[in-house]
């Protein structure tokens, strides 16, 4: 018996327990795909189009409206997963296991993927440590020494920067709403679909972002309007935010599909939010390409071993999970005998 290339555990296996092995065709699952893509999108502009609200009174109270209809279309999108689905079983804790929600193994989760979604981020990090340095030097050449008193006032400076931001809405939608709706949309519902639709996982990984992508082509009008009905600027401009969704949206689906976590793409889709996109040459040091070229061999090197699903799932009794991490163990021990 022989596992699966690269050490992606086989999805289909561990429907044995809970759901019917390829009870959804691959039509059926591109379908309610797309379904929900469009359903988390059209859910946005509903209350403009669909309920005939007058428009917001300030920029703020139309984010927050946004923030609402994505809650309402996510909770749609998890409602009607599980009947795309064949699930065979109402325990709602078995529901969640499908959709990556658990507990156990939480600090790996948590933890190893942000350590390696930074490694893309060397030389942005390298280079906002360059530029702390020169705020501290400054600082200390005009007199403001590293006492305590100076401590204190950068930590009171710190805290009244995070106050700050969690009082700006584009920090909710870019930290809080769009990672946990966007993940649970395109990660959580869509990869079980697919999967049990009988897609690989690297197919999976390529479809989702496409998904993914088209999510985000609502934001055409929005950067139209923008660079004054100039069509091409708005292309370049929408093309390279759509190229960065692919990108990304793999690596989420990725990261999902080897660790078995929700959390894991979740807290690497707020680091990408808050980093950018990544610093790959600075004028000012060269040291900042060479942080990214190390940076980028330490994550394509530990790729696959800190995403490795031994990591993050010990469960080989009884398991009733879709990522299949009961078969993929012990497929490891018979090959080997």
């Amino acid at each position: 018996m022989s596992f699966p290339p690269l050490g992606f555990p086989q999805p289909q296996q561990a429907f044995s327990m809970d759901l019917q092995n390829d009870a959804v065709s691959k039509p059926i699952a591109v379908i309610a795909c797309i379904a929900l893509a469009l359903l988390y999108v059209a859910t946005l502009y509903a209350p403009t189009f669909l309920l005939r609200l007058p428009p917001p009174s300030s920029y703020t109270n139309f984010m927050i409206r946004r923030f609402l209809c994505a809650v309402v279309s996510t909770t749609l999108s998890l409602f009607i997963t599980p009947f795309v689905l064949p699930v065979q079983t109402r325990d709602f804790a078995c529901i969640l296991g499908v959709y990556g929600v658990r507990i156990d193994h939480m600090w790996q989760a948590l933890v190893l993927p942000l350590a390696l979604t930074s490694l893309m981020y060397a030389g942005s990090l390298f280079l906002k440590s360059l530029l702390l340095f020169d705020f501290w030097r400054q600082y200390a050449f005009f007199g403001g020494g590293l006492s305590f008193d100076s401590f204190k006032c950068a930590l009171a400076r710190f805290i009244d920067w995070l106050s700050a931001i969690s009082s700006n809405v584009l920090t909710w939608r870019n930290y809080v709403v769009a990672p946990l709706t966007e993940e649970l949309v395109f990660r959580a519902c869509m990869i079980p679909i697919l999967l049990c639709g009988g897609f690989k996982p690297y197919s999976a990984m390529i479809l989702c972002p496409v998904f993914f992508s088209l999510a985000h082509l609502n934001h055409f009008m929005e950067i139209y309007t923008k660079q004054n009905y100039r069509i091409m600027q708005a292309a370049m401009v929408i093309g390279l935010q759509l190229g960065y969704t692919v990108i990304f949206g793999s690596f989420a689906s990725f990261l999902f599909i080897r660790t078995g976590h929700l959390a894991a793409p979740i807290v690497a889709h707020i680091f990408c939010n808050f980093m950018g996109l990544p610093v790959l040459y600075s004028p000012r040091s060269g040291i900042v390409s060479l942080a990214s070229i190390m940076g980028l061999v330490g994550f394509l090197w530990l790729l696959f071993p800190i995403t490795g699903p031994g990591l993050y799932n010990d469960r080989i009794d009884n398991c009733s999970c879709w990522q299949g991490y009961c078969s993929w163990r012990e497929q490891i021990r018979i090959s080997y005998m």
